[in-house]
């Protein structure tokens, strides 16, 4: 049993509404959560309604009858998408609602489930939600996600553990991660965490690399253009209307935008993937021109194929992150299979839609001139790890000279 449990589960639902939403008064939060974290869940609608809230909307799934319907539902039921359901996204843009969603499912609750069912849920869901997607990678609102730990997940993570045992583990770890121990201090913690990426972020956006060139001994060696103009950004963003947030706890990266026309090499994973509830693992991706031209993974590839052919987008990348070896949570020594933490171990790359903030002044960019900026256009976004102890990350310049960004896995600054 943990050791004041119930005082750090407190710490932590406040820890997500003060410094992940940072929730206003008159402001109407909405909670995307799964039955198994409603005890993590009514915490955070309380610590909502102590910061001021107008009302709080929660939107409770269930993974066993969500698997229960991609296996037994009518094939057609995948390629629809409710006009209810986008009615609802399209009041919480009105509303410009804070949106907080937890993850925490079976790492392979999809295994068994046929991957065009999955791909055609996404294909169908992506245009109708697009507007909606698009306004929360713009920071038009407040939005934050994390982790809810549960025993299929804590079985995964700890596999010489069970039960109750498991879960006690992944609460530790959860809590040591986020910094979270029972005595009411993480949202100063926190403030100091978001200090020190900032300080980082700082130094990259005065070099305004031209590109970036990583390499170890996976095999990995590939050329990122950067746009002209990006932001690497990390710790905390700001809302429309100002507002400062945290869109993941935890999190220890720096971000930006690739150039989506402008990758070329091979790219290998340095972890397994949670896909579509499903593991892909000992996987590689090659690039030109920007674009995915071949893709291996010793397990899952059909799934990891299917993601990529979700739409012409998702050949492309829209995210590189850069994370220390040397972190806390690469520093647990855990394998998560969990990508919120897992990303947060290791540099890491995604495929699909760009962050419109990673441009200068992309938040206010159409479709069109934030493609011509630069940024990749998809209705998906899919993290995949690719940080090594022995990687290295050479930064050059619009002038030609080169800058160790990464020595053996870490910060060369």
């Amino acid at each position: 049993m943990i050791q004041n449990f119930q005082a750090k589960l407190k710490e932590y639902a406040h820890l997500l509404v003060e410094v992940g939403l940072n929730v206003q008064p008159g402001q109407t939060p909405c909670i995307e959560s799964c039955i198994d974290y409603a005890p993590l869940t009514r915490l955070c609608v309380s610590a909502c309604y102590d910061r001021g809230a107008r009302n709080v909307v929660v939107n409770y799934t269930d993974d066993a009858v969500t698997r229960e319907g991609f296996l037994r539902a009518d094939e057609a039921v995948f390629s629809e998408y409710p006009s209810y359901q986008k009615a609802r996204f399209d009041w919480f843009l009105e509303q410009k609602s804070p949106r907080l969603s937890f993850t925490g499912s079976d790492p392979e609750l999809f295994k068994g489930v046929d991957p065009a069912r999955i791909q055609a849920r996404r294909k169908a869901s992506g245009p109708p939600t697009r507007p909606y997607f698009d306004a929360l990678t713009a920071n038009k609102f407040q939005w934050c996600v994390a982790a809810n730990p549960t025993l299929a997940w804590a079985e995964k993570a700890f596999p010489d553990k069970k039960g109750q045992d498991a879960v006690d583990a992944l609460w530790e770890a959860v809590f040591s991660v986020c910094r979270v121990t029972g005595d009411g201090k993480a949202v100063e913690r926190w403030r100091q965490v978001v200090d020190t990426i900032a300080r980082r972020a700082e130094i990259l956006n005065g070099y305004q690399f031209q590109s970036l060139r990583y390499t170890n001994s996976l095999g990995t060696d590939l050329t990122v253009l950067l746009p002209d103009n990006h932001m690497w950004l990390g710790g905390s963003e700001k809302s429309a209307a100002g507002v400062e947030f945290m869109a993941n706890i935890p999190t220890e990266e720096i971000f930006t935008a690739p150039r989506w026309d402008g990758v070329n090499g091979r790219v290998c994973a340095a972890l397994p993937l949670a896909l579509d509830g499903n593991l892909v693992k000992d996987f590689y991706l090659d690039f030109r021109d920007g674009r995915i031209v071949d893709v291996h993974a010793g397990e899952g590839e059909e799934v990891l194929r299917r993601a990529i052919d979700t739409d012409e987008g998702a050949h492309y990348l829209g995210e590189a992150a850069l994370v220390p070896c040397d972190s806390p949570i690469r520093n647990t020594g855990i394998l998560f299979y969990e990508t919120l933490f897992d990303e947060n171990a290791s540099c890491h790359l995604a495929f699909g839609q760009a962050y419109a903030s990673c441009v200068k002044g992309g938040e206010d960019m159409d479709q069109e001139a934030q493609k011509a900026a630069g940024l990749n256009d998809s209705i998906t976004h899919v993290d995949f790890m690719v940080g090594t102890p022995d990687l290295s990350i050479v930064g050059t310049t619009h002038g030609g000279e080169e800058i160790p960004v990464f020595v053996n896995g870490n910060f060369a600054f």
